[in-house]
């Protein structure tokens, strides 16, 4: 009985130690994992951030282009060694971009707040530049030690890798504040038939303008907005120090159109749009306002400065949707006139307000021909004289049209014309002959002057999507710079492009680039 008591008494004790041990390797209670939920608040591609009411949407693209007949990127050869026409003159330029964009949105009592960021991470090729003596380096690069070739063909030295903050923008209760789209541009901005960079005939930088604007929404498609905008960075042209001095003629320090005479800044650009956006299209009226604040007419303060003109500009566009020609057929179209605001109409990506185009020529005795084309907010003379507006209109559209889901096409075109006021004539070119600083740096052979001056551009892109978001496309580009000068120039020459000098013809020029383009869109 007592070995059969102390049998039982084991059993009880080692069950008991069992059921502890097997209660010890039961796991704890996990917490319940959070997994990544759609938003469905703000369109595809938004997911709730974990742990937050914000939703996150991430995207943007691959780019790989080469650009035939271009020095720089999609923007034409109008000047420097890209419209030199000679062995500075780049065959082809090869640029790839990584681009990447950030939408944040919470939705609040007061309204969504927007938290929006584009960035770029960009290698270019770059173009090179005469020593002067017979040999070349590459174009300054930050961070970059040049030297002559075959040095310059080193890692690091032979192209341009660049960091671009294209948008940095919050949106809260109707209002924009950091880097957003000017609110003069079109919705569109510079491409009403896509791609293409160097459009003139309407505003708007495309890596965005810092401001603090205020859209008021009226329902139906009906907005207005009113806008604060910095600008330093893509709308001045230039308030232009002539250098015509007491005798009326020009310096050759300062050159036939002067030099760029900016004081700090004074006063922001001020900006209204109003717009309907509905079904069938859009329609949007821009104003803006813009001053011109020069810095001195000498070295220092004591020389006194000419007073601030205001320059101004009015644009009207239209977006036509539902073309009768395909479904998503678009039609793009807008008009633009300014007077002493320039970029509003010749955007700074277009080069077209600083062109200078050489070519060739069957004129006896002239070397080559040249045509140039300038185009500042104002200009005025280093005597004491006012600033003078030049006056600038232009156009630009485009009709974007699909063939069928994997093919399409885009044709699109611009104008700008650029008017110089009688006072701005009479400083650049005197009485047309003689006693203005074009003559005076370029010599007698001017038998007319006139720096009135038009840009005509006329484009075709067409693409090819094999599979959705991935596209392969082809975009060929003419510009003509139809200039108003006659009779020939006396060039200095151009060590840095390889320009002797010599005499050189006053003609029309034109340019032809081609972009060749593959993008992965994400």
């Amino acid at each position: 009985m007592k070995m059969a008591t102390s049998l039982l008494l084991g059993s009880a004790a080692g069950l008991i130690m069992l059921g502890g041990a097997e209660a010890a390797d039961l796991a704890v209670k996990a917490k319940p994992v959070e997994y990544v939920r759609i938003c469905s608040l703000y369109g595809v591609g938004f997911y709730y951030i974990p742990g937050t009411d914000t939703c996150i949407k991430l995207g943007g693209y691959l780019r790989a282009d080469m650009l035939v007949n271009s020095n720089s990127v999609d923007t034409g050869n109008t000047s420097g060694a890209g419209a030199a026409g000679n062995r500075f003159t780049n065959a082809f330029t090869w640029r790839a971009r990584q681009y990447v964009e950030i939408d944040t949105r919470t939705a609040t009592e007061y309204g969504v707040v927007r938290a929006f960021g584009q960035l770029s991470f960009t290698w270019t090729d770059d173009t090179q530049a005469g020593t002067g003596a017979g040999g070349t380096v590459y174009s300054l690069l930050p961070g970059t030690t040049n030297g002559a070739a075959p040095f310059n063909a080193g890692a690091g030295n032979n192209s341009f890798g660049s960091f671009g903050l294209y948008y940095a923008f919050m949106q809260f209760a109707g209002f924009t504040i950091g880097k957003a789209q000017s609110q003069f541009s079109m919705p569109w901005s510079n491409y009403p038939g896509n791609n293409f960079d160097g459009l003139v005939g309407g505003g708007g930088s495309v890596i965005g303008t810092n401001q603090f604007s205020y859209t008021a929404e009226f329902g139906g498609g009906v907005s207005a907005t009113i806008s604060a905008q910095d600008p330093i960075q893509s709308t001045q042209a230039g308030v232009v120090n002539v250098g015509v001095g007491a005798s009326g003629l020009g310096t050759a320090a300062l050159g036939p159109f002067g030099t760029s005479d900016y004081a700090g800044t004074y006063a922001p650009d001020f900006i209204g749009n109003v717009s309907v956006d509905q079904a069938w299209g859009m329609v949007r009226a821009s104003v803006a306002a813009h001053d011109n604040h020069a810095a001195y007419y000498g070295a220092n303060e004591l020389t006194g400065h000419p007073n601030d003109v205001w320059g101004y500009a009015a644009q009207l566009g239209a977006t036509i949707r539902n073309v009768p020609t395909g479904p998503g057929d678009t039609i793009n179209i807008s008009g633009v006139y300014t007077n002493g605001a320039t970029r509003f109409n010749i955007q700074d990506l277009s080069q077209g307000a600083a062109m200078t185009i050489f070519g060739g020529t069957n004129l006896p005795g002239a070397y080559q021909s040249i045509g140039f084309g300038m185009a500042p907010d104002t200009v005025f003379a280093n005597n004491g004289g006012s600033q003078q507006r030049i006056q600038t209109w232009g156009m630009r559209g485009g009709f974007n049209h699909n063939w069928n889901p994997y093919w399409s096409s885009s044709l699109y075109g611009a104008y700008a014309g650029v008017m110089y006021s009688s006072g701005a004539k009479t400083l650049i070119c005197g009485n047309g002959v003689t006693g203005g600083s074009f003559q005076a740096f370029y010599g007698a052979g001017v038998t007319s002057c006139n720096p009135n001056y038009g840009i005509a551009q006329l484009g075709l892109v067409t693409r090819w999507t094999p599979v959705k978001n991935l596209s392969f496309s082809a975009d060929l580009t003419y510009t003509h710079l139809a200039q108003n000068m006659v009779g020939t120039v006396a060039y200095p020459g151009s060590n840095a492009i390889g320009k002797p000098a010599a005499t050189y013809e006053l003609k029309d020029q034109d340019t032809l680039l081609l972009l060749l383009r593959a993008q992965r869109n994400f």
